[in-house]
């Protein structure tokens, strides 16, 4: 089954924030299913998508979510796939707020957390977790890393 990983964003006002999830999960020939639903608006949504995440063959889900961030904890809390947490800027406070409420998750309920609007390292997470089990994946992530050393002129 070829790795499918869902892109969760609490609002469509956090959509060019978390764009480059999904073009760094498409560079690396992995389907981004991108979706908009809240943690507090619709709850319900939140924990079907999630129950069921593993069974409709997602392999990782990525969450990006400001102020109160609820939405990474939220689907981590109904679902074994790793969830990993883009803390969105804004709001009083510029993020920090939603840092801290991505990071700060109960014993036994991990979210993998980047920095503030790290959507792009977020999705090379993603790439790493299922590199692990894809030689593939692997190679194109080293060959990623090569490309980012710095050349002298």
């Amino acid at each position: 089954m070829a790795a499918k990983v869902a892109i969760l964003m609490g609002s469509p006002n956090d959509a060019e924030k978390m764009a480059s999830a999904a073009v760094t999960l498409e560079r690396y020939g992995i389907e981004a299913d991108v979706r908009v639903m809240s943690a507090h608006r619709s709850p319900a949504q939140v924990a079907e998508f999630a129950s069921s995440a593993r069974a409709d063959g997602y392999t990782a889900i990525i969450c990006g979510a400001g102020m109160a961030a609820h939405l990474a904890g939220a689907v981590a809390a109904q679902t074994t796939l790793p969830v990993i947490g883009v803390p969105l800027s804004g709001g009083a406070i510029n993020g920090w707020d939603a840092l801290l409420a991505t990071v700060q998750m109960p014993r036994g309920i991990p979210v993998a957390t980047v920095a503030v609007d790290g959507a792009m390292n977020a999705a090379l997470l993603a790439v790493q977790m299922l590199a692990v089990d894809d030689p593939g994946l692997a190679d194109a992530l080293a060959a990623h890393r090569e490309e980012m050393v710095p050349r002298r002129p």
